[in-house]
């Protein structure tokens, strides 16, 4: 994300806009935006001024909202998705902290589909829940969304797998593409 950053200002902003094209229609005060985009309260404060100048977030009486008549929106919003704020690489890297890693699934965000069940399907053994919960929680700062993932014990995967599990089916079935693949499935 480091080329991206240069050309809108630096990294923070990238965030800030992430959070709020990503996340249409949601109104977030300055501290919450802090806490999603993992920033300092002050650089915050001074990158919603920025971008309510530009007119790309409109004030509220509780914080900030997206202008959804913004007229670069699309552009914007396309080229920070196409724009990946971190690799594969970096997410299997990532994850692998949390445990005995299995298997990494991505889809939905990261894959331009709004409609998927789940963003992120991680197995493996001796997963450290806290650890994840961390990790997923950095990840979604960069991306400046909310990730809907599922995490699973290979034993238990394995065994939703063998009974057709609808959650299992839904994302096998639909678009996913496998960055971390032990299992061979």
């Amino acid at each position: 994300m480091q080329s991206v950053s240069h050309i809108f200002g630096g990294e923070a902003k990238v965030k800030i806009m992430r959070l709020f094209i990503f996340n249409p229609g949601l109104t977030f005060s300055a501290v919450a935006v802090a806490s999603r985009a993992k920033e300092k309260p002050n650089i915050v404060r001074r990158e919603l001024g920025i971008l309510t100048k530009a007119g790309l977030i409109k004030r509220r009486a509780r914080g900030f909202i997206l202008d959804l008549a913004y007229p670069y929106l699309s552009a914007i919003e396309n080229f920070l998705i196409d724009a990946a704020p971190i690799t594969s690489k970096e997410i299997i890297k990532k994850i692998s902290r949390a445990g005995n890693i299995k298997l990494i699934l991505i889809s939905g965000v990261f894959l331009h589909d709004r409609d998927s069940r789940v963003d992120i399907l991680i197995v493996g053994d001796r997963l450290k829940q806290a650890r994840l919960l961390s990790i997923i929680s950095s990840i979604e700062a960069l991306l400046g969304k909310e990730l809907r993932y599922a995490a699973f014990e290979t034993v238990d995967f394995q065994y939703r797998l063998s009974i057709y599990d609808k959650l299992i089916k839904d994302i096998l079935d639909y678009q996913h593409e496998k960055i971390l693949n032990k299992l061979g499935i």
